[in-house]
């Protein structure tokens, strides 16, 4: 893996070095910008709902000795009419990512659950997700937390470009949304170890990445 220094990847291209997980990729231009096209693979999309593609190891894996730190990148997702009718154009970010994908962290986006698509509620609350692969998925949080710590509200919507940075020190998380703070976890579910950082797209996702920077923290 590289050695732990800021990183940048325009992303017009597929990284060196990148390795698909259950997604196809491909260069694209769309809203103005030139990125990398996300979807899950025929496969993928394909499985029995909540159990096969829900929060599962679905993204470009890009290596990197990501521990602490930052991550930055611009997003914008969109309906396929490939998945089923609770799709909320999922796209977001998975770090810590060990192995081809075995155990990871991540943090995604709901936009058809923004408060500019103006969902009724408990959707306009549930914007922003963390979730850990593969103990803690956003059913078992949203279950054992009613409290919904582990998700946010967001002013965003489908279909519309989307700065999502994320400040990762040990146990805290710090989720920032077009530069605005969104969400905080004072206590993340599992302790960060070094590892790789993933797109990750779910079902009925077209997703869309450009301008990736990981800078992580001194050790």
């Amino acid at each position: 893996m590289p050695t732990a220094r800021a990183q940048e990847w325009t992303l017009e291209q597929m990284p060196s070095g990148a390795r698909l997980h259950n997604v196809t990729a491909e260069p694209a231009e769309y809203k103005g910008r030139k990125a990398l096209k996300v979807e899950l693979t025929e496969a993928a999309a394909g499985g029995q709902p909540g159990i096969d593609f829900r929060d599962m190891p679905t993204f470009v894996l890009i290596p990197a000795a990501f521990k602490n730190g930052t991550i930055e990148v611009d997003v914008l997702g969109r309906l396929n009419g490939k998945g089923p009718p609770d799709a909320r154009a999922f796209v977001g970010l998975a770090y810590h990512v060990t192995g081809s994908g075995e155990r990871f962290q991540s943090v995604y986006l709901r936009p058809l659950n923004g408060r500019k698509a103006n969902p009724p509620p408990p959707r306009d609350k549930r914007a922003i997700q963390y979730y850990v692969y593969p103990d803690w998925k956003f059913d078992r949080l949203r279950k054992e937390y009613p409290d919904g710590r582990f998700e946010s509200g967001a002013d965003i919507n489908a279909d519309e470009w989307i700065s999502l940075k994320i400040d990762i020190d040990d146990g805290r998380l710090r989720v920032r949304i077009n530069a605005r703070e969104e969400l905080v976890l004072a206590d993340a579910k599992v302790a960060p170890q070094a590892g790789s950082i993933g797109l990750w797209v779910d079902i009925g996702t077209v997703g869309y990445f450009a301008n990736l920077r990981v800078r992580p923290a001194a050790e």
